[in-house]
């Protein structure tokens, strides 16, 4: 019986030595190495980002008398028969400057936009946080984040709020997509 257990602990002892023991500084290289790619990525993302938006139009006014705005615009609304877009944002957002300039360079879709709607870029910042309005709203944006966009029918009443996640299509805006909410949520005839 001590036989059989000395020829078990050195068989045992045999394969726990020839497992492959890692190389403890080159596995600390290439982690190191992979997380300085890493960063050095993530950097240049943020300055590709900055130079993005550093090109687009900055619609959002800081300085806007928001709730002065949006009740000139539902009074117009309901001698137009449109509904008001608000997409709430600010100009600190990539995703809502570039959901601007999308709407405002794609043909199709700005013809739908102006024909059934008054649109207004509505400012969250730390400038101008329009605590009221987002409050009259149910603060769409704590929620869903930015943008979001608003929906009033011509008497001002919210009739939709839209998160803008569900509209994207890799680094920008599926056509479809906005195309149907666009025309979803359009007054009707």
């Amino acid at each position: 019986m001590k036989k059989v257990s000395l020829i078990a602990f050195l068989g045992l002892s045999f394969l726990a030595f020839s497992q492959k023991v890692p190389n403890t500084s080159a596995d600390k290289a290439k982690s190191s190495k992979a997380l300085i790619t890493k960063a050095e990525s993530d950097a240049e993302a943020k300055k590709k980002s900055a130079e993005e938006k550093a090109k687009l139009p900055k619609p959002y006014d800081p300085k806007a008398n928001a709730e002065a705005d949006i009740n000139k615009l539902v009074a117009q609304a309901k001698k137009e028969g449109k509904n008001v877009m608000i997409q709430a944002g600010g100009n600190w957002c990539i995703w809502c400057l570039r959901f601007n300039q999308y709407v405002q360079t794609t043909p199709e879709l700005k013809e739908i936009v102006d024909k059934n709607y008054l649109y207004y870029h509505l400012n969250f910042s730390p400038e101008n946080k329009n605590e009221k309005i987002f409050a009259q709203y149910g603060n769409p944006g704590e929620k869903f984040g930015y943008p979001v966009f608003i929906v009033l029918d011509k008497d001002g009443k919210m009739i939709h709020v839209q998160k803008s996640d569900v509209l994207e299509e890799g680094k920008g805006y599926s056509l479809e997509k906005v195309k149907e909410f666009f025309n979803e949520w359009a007054p009707k005839s």
